[in-house]
C-alpha cells in the first residue's frame, strides 16, 4: 500500500506540471498573436515621385493640396488618392464591398499646401473644409485637419465651411461629373 500511496502524488505532480506547461505554451502563443496583430497594423506611407492615384493615374507629387491613402484588410497594397474628395467618395459608397482597415489624409495645418508631405491623420476623425478658395489636384477640394480649431483658422483665411467626417455625405463628394461636378471633364 505504501508503494501505491507514494505513486499517487507523483501522478498528480505530473498532471500539474503538464497542465502548467500547457498553460504557459498557450499564454506564449496568445502573446505572439497579439504581437503579430500590432505589427500588422496598417501605417501610412509617404508619397514618392512615382506614387499614382488609384482612380485616375495622376502622379500625386505633381499636384498641390491634401492627398489620401487607404488600406484594405484583404489587400496589402495601399490605394492612393490625389485628392481628399476622391478618398471620401470611396469611403462614402454604400455599395463598398471591401471594408477599409485604415484611411488617412494629411493634416493641412502642418503640411505645405503646394507640396504636401507627411502629417498623415485618420481620415475618419478629421475635419474637412469644403468650399474654400484653395485648389487641390482636381480643382475644388476638401482641406483636411486634425482639429476643428485648425479647420476654423483655415476658414477664416480661405473661406469655406468646416464639416466633421461623420457629417460628410455622398452628395458632398460625388465624382459623377469629375471633381465636384465639373462636367467639362
Amino acid at each position: 500500500m505504501n508503494a501505491s500511496c507514494s505513486s499517487a502524488p507523483s501522478v498528480s505532480r505530473r498532471r500539474l506540471l503538464c497542465g502548467c506547461a500547457g498553460a504557459a505554451a498557450l499564454a506564449a502563443l496568445s502573446a505572439c498573436g497579439r504581437s503579430d496583430e500590432r505589427a500588422a497594423a496598417p501605417v501610412p506611407l509617404e508619397v514618392d515621385a512615382d506614387t499614382s492615384c488609384t482612380l485616375d493615374g495622376m502622379l500625386l507629387a505633381d499636384y498641390p493640396g491634401p492627398k489620401g491613402q487607404m488600406q484594405y484588410a484583404s489587400a496589402p497594397k495601399l490605394e492612393w488618392y490625389c485628392d481628399t474628395i476622391e478618398l471620401l467618395a470611396v469611403l462614402q459608397r454604400p455599395e463598398q464591398a471591401r471594408v477599409p482597415s485604415a484611411a488617412w489624409v494629411q493634416d493641412m495645418a502642418k503640411a505645405d499646401w503646394e507640396r504636401p508631405t507627411g502629417h498623415w491623420i485618420d481620415a475618419r476623425s478629421a475635419f474637412y473644409v469644403f468650399g474654400s478658395r484653395k485648389k487641390g489636384s482636381m480643382g475644388a477640394t476638401a482641406a483636411s485637419f486634425a482639429t476643428a480649431a485648425d479647420a476654423q483658422a483655415f476658414v477664416a483665411a480661405n473661406g469655406g465651411k468646416v464639416v466633421p467626417f461623420a457629417e460628410v455625405t455622398p452628395a458632398m463628394v460625388d465624382l459623377s461629373g469629375g471633381a465636384l461636378h465639373d462636367t467639362r471633364m
